[in-house]
């Protein structure tokens, strides 16, 4: 009888933390791009320019998303294909905050979220491409 009523002590204790818990949340909305870019970079060894988008744009103190669309800077073609890795960088005070999640879009389109821009000033990416072209940039971000 007693495990009787040790499993009835089980049920009720999930079902009271099934109900505080909320259940799943619905994933946030996909972030919106401007069509004009905040800025934009070539690589290191000239073969990629990088626009730069921002939502919000302009950057603001916290955490944003970045669209970087990396095209080949002699026909402008888009370069798929590619893995980033994207860590934000302020040089004038010699830190930066943890990387950030990178989803390839298509069409040299490449979505970076949580970018956490945490104190006013100048922000570097520093961006590494690997893959099929291995490169650096490191578009420039202000934030106010």
């Amino acid at each position: 009888m007693q495990s009787v009523r040790h499993t009835g002590y089980a049920v009720a204790l999930l079902a009271g933390l099934s109900a505080c818990s909320g259940g799943p949340t619905a994933p946030a909305g996909a972030p919106t791009f401007p069509s004009a870019p905040y800025t934009a970079a070539t690589s290191e060894s000239g073969v990629l320019t990088i626009a730069v988008r921002t939502s919000p744009q302009p950057p603001s103190r916290g955490t944003n998303d970045v669209q970087l669309t990396v095209t080949r800077t002699d026909d402008g073609s888009p370069v798929d294909g590619l893995t980033l890795d994207v860590v934000p960088i302020m040089p004038s005070m010699g830190h930066g905050t943890a990387m950030t999640a990178i989803t390839p879009q298509g069409a040299g389109v490449y979505l970076v979220t949580g970018v956490y821009l945490y104190m006013p000033g100048t922000w570097e990416l520093k961006t590494s491409f690997s893959g099929p072209i291995q490169d650096n940039a490191a578009p420039v971000l202000t934030v106010d």
